[in-house]
């Protein structure tokens, strides 16, 4: 499998350096002479840097599935290390060579994060062979399945690109809005649910593979999962919606950016916050229907929740305003809000789905309750120590985060919520 991934990201790779120029017009239209020129350079520059990535993405797959999980995750420094070594080595040059030498950074650090991963891949797999044996029926399945994965991937990526694109007509700042928004989305989805989702993927199989025909120690390690994406997921949500402006304002309000720009982004992030839980926990039932060996399931749910998202977000972002009598540029906000509800409806649609095949799953709701009421009793905390700091974005940034986390993880604690009293433990050791 690894040898037909090489040869095909190799001919990809090869594909994308030669079509370079076609595909810049197709993707940015608007450029012309020097800057067309030089961003043609830099995709030639990185479609080797993606091969390298995705073969890093293979090996961390196979890390995963034996239970190895810090290296893969911790891999990706050296790519951010190699592009900050570049830029410090290039930087007194002129702004358009500096760009190129952070592309050769990126493709440096492509490299850097497979090679640190491949000697540990040889140890737990030592089975692995640089020679092709042919297609046999195993990797016809999983090219099977894989289609339908890597589709229902991309069509999200076909739902970022319309966001953005309806951003650009809300006038000036949506798109800036948008990005730096769905930046500081991105941070609670991958940390706590593509982690806990992609962590739990190979126990899931086993549990799969091994279970009983009632699927209980299944619907046990989904719960499981389920519970800890809630602990973290919910109060970054709630810090999301009641401190987004302390929390853009720290993050990003320096130079230009400023308080008024941080509202917006604000705006931002508290609409994908109203989806935030139904999009990690969504991604934990996709794992659980990849364990049993469907990936075509949450394929459709996945194009009904973008066509949703499409569809209602273009209606919201662009006649909303207009309807509200406010700026076009809080447009932005009916995006990521209609964003949030077409993920409810596709985390409905999984874990109905997922009852049929193996029963009834999911957290009781005086747990989730109880979270959420924490969540935002320490977020209303926050809240006020930011009213009464004075001091600058940083400053009461520490002071407003600092008081929401100390809060939620005590009162965790203190009604004995599992997974705060093990963060305490580890504190203490």
């Amino acid at each position: 499998m690894g040898a037909l991934l090489a040869l095909g990201m190799s001919l990809l790779v090869a594909i994308g350096v030669l079509t370079s120029p076609w595909l810049v017009d197709l993707v940015a239209p608007g450029f012309d002479g020097a800057k067309r020129d030089l961003v043609v350079q830099l995709v030639r520059i990185l479609f080797p840097g993606i091969g390298l990535l995705v073969l890093s993405a293979w090996c961390l797959g196979i890390l995963n599935t034996h239970r190895r999980f810090f290296l893969s995750y911790a891999a990706p420094v050296l790519w951010n290390g190699a592009i900050i070594a570049a830029l410090v080595w290039g930087g007194g040059d002129p702004r358009d060579q500096i760009a190129i030498w952070a592309a050769w950074g990126a493709v440096a650090g492509s490299f850097l994060q497979f090679a640190v991963q491949v000697p540990t891949v040889l140890r737990v797999a030592p089975e692995l062979t640089h020679r092709h044996a042919g297609i046999g029926t195993e990797v016809r399945e999983v090219f099977r399945r894989a289609v339908p994965a890597v589709v229902s991937r991309g069509v999200g990526q076909v739902s970022a690109y319309v966001d953005t694109l309806l951003a650009s007509l809300l006038g000036t700042g949506a798109v800036a809005d948008l990005t730096f928004g769905q930046t500081i989305y991105l941070l609670p989805v991958s940390l706590f649910g593509m982690s806990v989702s992609a962590a739990e993927l190979p126990a899931l199989s086993r549990e799969a593979g091994n279970a009983a025909p009632d699927h209980a120690a299944l619907r046990a390690r989904i719960d499981a999962g389920l519970r800890q994406i809630a602990f973290f997921v919910i109060p970054s949500a709630a810090a999301m919606l009641v401190l987004g402006q302390v929390i853009a304002a720290t993050l990003l309000q320096t130079g230009e950016f400023g308080a008024d720009d941080a509202r917006h982004v604000w705006a931002v992030i508290g609409g994908s916050a109203l989806g935030l839980l139904a999009a990690t926990q969504g991604r934990l039932y996709n794992s659980a229907f990849y364990a049993l060996g469907d990936t075509r399931t949450p394929l459709r749910f996945a194009v009904v929740r973008v066509s949703l998202t499409i569809v209602l977000g273009a209606l919201a972002a662009l006649y909303g305003p207009g309807l509200l009598g406010i700026d076009a540029r809080w447009g932005t906000a009916c995006l990521t809000t209609t964003s949030g509800g077409a993920a409810w409806i596709e985390y409905a649609l999984l874990k109905r789905a997922l009852t049929d095949r193996v029963g009834a799953t999911g957290l009781p709701l005086a747990e989730t309750g109880r979270l959420w009421l924490l969540a935002l009793i320490a977020a209303g905390a926050g809240w006020l120590v930011a009213s009464r700091v004075s001091g600058g974005p940083v400053l009461t940034g520490a002071f407003t985060i600092g008081t929401f986390g100390t809060l939620y993880l005590a009162g965790a604690a203190a009604i004995k919520i599992p997974q705060a009293q093990q963060l305490l433990g580890v504190f203490r050791r």
